[in-house]
């Protein structure tokens, strides 16, 4: 069986931030081992910056993955590049990865990692909200993509195949403006009130008044994905147990399905067993390898 055989024979492989179970989040160590480990694509998160740059973080805030504080959209990019984005992770960073200070990426530079690769390899780019910045995230992104060398039509850049999501039902609308449905994800998940309120540090009114907002969120997610305005569905793990009457009916429409963060030998299993074809994953060595093995039994 030849290696494109192969990957058509199991789930895509796409690494969560990178190999982030290995090496701090986002940063070029992690994506740089997940091309190592041989994923079959990596996943990134997009905020922009004070002078409109596109950098690769989960939370609008620098607290948890830095030695910086506040909101990254108050920031320059010459002021993120002076913060270390890796320390906070303890894991020694091979000389072959570059130094703590190197770390750091914005979209362009993953761009460059991805393009020495030699092989194709997909990129999915999360839009994040709710940004300060609104849909001028996307118009950024778009913008960014566009300059590197991006082809809307086939939503190739090179070797690199790029998709794009959101749990933001107004954010996918505007992308399929410009972007092929196929390569657009509509995110769901189940909203859960209280973990919003402990996440963000909110009263019981704020934290219900924001759960009572992404719950809409939801339902029009659900909405765009019942009338097949998408050819992606990315639902977490657990949406995915929870509603497996809803996303075996997605999946019978001809939803593509990218299932996040798939992380217990279980849950590959599970989503092998429904047909799932893209698994994103912090671990993607180990994924890898329990498919691989799944592959070897059925032969």
């Amino acid at each position: 069986m030849t290696t494109d055989e192969s990957r058509a024979a199991r789930p895509l492989v796409y690494a969560h931030r990178g190999s982030s179970e290995a090496f701090a989040e986002h940063t070029r160590a992690a994506y740089l081992q997940a091309i190592a480990e041989g994923a079959d694509g990596v996943e990134c998160d997009v905020h922009l910056t004070r002078d409109q740059h596109a950098v690769l973080l989960h939370d609008a805030n620098l607290d948890r993955t830095s030695d910086g504080t506040g909101p990254v959209a108050d920031r320059t990019l010459q002021e993120l590049r002076r913060l270390d984005f890796s320390s906070w992770r303890g894991a020694r960073i091979p000389a072959e990865y570059g130094g703590v200070s190197t770390q750091f990426l914005t979209l362009p530079e993953l761009l460059d990692i991805l393009r020495e690769v030699g092989r194709e390899i997909g990129l999915a780019i999360e839009l994040k909200h709710p940004s300060p910045y609104q849909l001028k995230l996307e118009d950024r992104v778009l913008e960014v993509l566009r300059a590197e060398g991006w082809n809307p039509a086939t939503s190739m850049l090179g070797n690199i195949k790029v998709s794009f999501m959101s749990f933001s039902p107004d954010a996918v609308k505007h992308l399929l403006k410009t972007v092929p449905a196929e390569a657009v994800c509509q995110l769901i998940d189940d909203v859960d009130v209280e973990e919003i309120r402990e996440e963000l540090g909110l009263g019981a009114l704020t934290g219900g008044a924001l759960a009572n907002v992404m719950k809409a969120a939801q339902a029009e997610g659900v909405r765009i994905l019942d009338d097949c305005e998408v050819g992606m569905a990315g639902p977490g793990i657990d949406y995915v147990r929870q509603h497996s009457r809803t996303v075996r009916r997605w999946l019978a429409s001809g939803r593509r399905f990218r299932v996040w963060t798939v992380d217990s030998d279980n849950d590959v299993a599970l989503c092998q067993g429904l047909g799932i074809q893209e698994i994103t994953t912090n671990r993607p060595a180990q994924v890898l390898a329990q498919l691989s093995a799944g592959s070897q039994r059925l032969r």
